[in-house]
């Protein structure tokens, strides 16, 4: 399983196994990640699982639909590195990959 690293607010990190085919968003939730509050449960319909994914990943990851960007437009202060932790589906070839999380979630 590949190791998904989530860097609360404040610093402290967490290092989690998340098996392949779920999201980061649910990675953080079955882990009880602070800061990733997830309230629509991953369907897009929010912002609540809004993430800064480390500039060295970004383009690694698939581009964001429409949706997601309408969506980000909502998060607490995002910027040009943001996602939806819910539309990130890990695989093994995200093995490593650092998502800040945000202030606060809005």
């Amino acid at each position: 399983m590949p190791k998904i690293n989530y860097i609360e607010h404040g610093g402290k990190k967490h290092t989690i196994e998340v098996a392949n085919g779920l999201t980061v968003m649910e990675g953080a939730i079955q882990n009880n990640i602070p800061g990733i509050d997830a309230d629509c449960g991953g369907s897009m319909a929010c912002a609540t699982c809004h993430v800064y994914v480390k500039e060295e990943w970004f383009n690694k990851l698939p581009k964001k639909e429409d949706g997601e960007e309408d969506m980000i437009d909502m998060a607490y202060k995002p910027n040009k590195y943001s996602r939806l932790s819910c539309q990130l589906t890990v695989s093994n070839d995200l093995e490593g990959l650092t998502v800040q999380l945000p202030e606060k979630q809005a």
